[in-house]
């Protein structure tokens, strides 16, 4: 059911999404192009929120702090599945993989690539700390409209 947490949850989620793809793009190889990268990591944002933040606000100040932090976390989990997964697929289409077991355990070496990229200190503080803000900010408007 559509409550006003979860709205501002996946509103916060998404534009914190946006802005760590933003600040991520710096870190990637030169020459990368990304489309509308941004946009996909908002998206992500956006369904993580609503159904991992929004249900989780409500319980207090602290447990909303944590909520967000987990919130950001299982959003970058998400993202990096996902895109692991298309950059398989495209090395698939290339006849990379000698088999369909070679691709399914690419995608975790893909996966370990991303996520070592993510782990600079810029991304990983405006994922910390935009996560604890979203998480606050979910749990005002779970209070404020109950």
């Amino acid at each position: 059911m559509p409550t006003a947490a979860k709205l501002f949850a996946a509103l916060a989620f998404a534009l914190l999404a946006f802005f760590a793809s933003e600040i991520l793009k710096p870190h990637l190889p030169e020459g990368t192009q990304f489309g509308n990268f941004s946009f996909y990591c908002a998206l992500i944002g956006l369904a993580v929120g609503w159904r991992i933040m929004g249900p989780a606000a409500g319980r207090g100040w602290w447990p909303a702090v944590n909520a967000g932090v987990r919130t950001a976390a299982t959003t970058v989990a998400v993202a990096l599945l996902i895109f692991s997964i298309y950059q398989m697929l495209v090395l698939a289409f290339r006849r990379s993989y000698d088999g369909p077991m070679d691709a399914v355990v690419g995608i975790f070496g893909i996966g370990v690539d991303y996520l070592m990229t993510v782990l600079a200190w810029d991304v990983l503080a405006v994922l910390v700390v935009g996560g604890a803000l979203a998480g606050m900010m979910s749990e005002w408007a779970a209070r404020r409209w109950k």
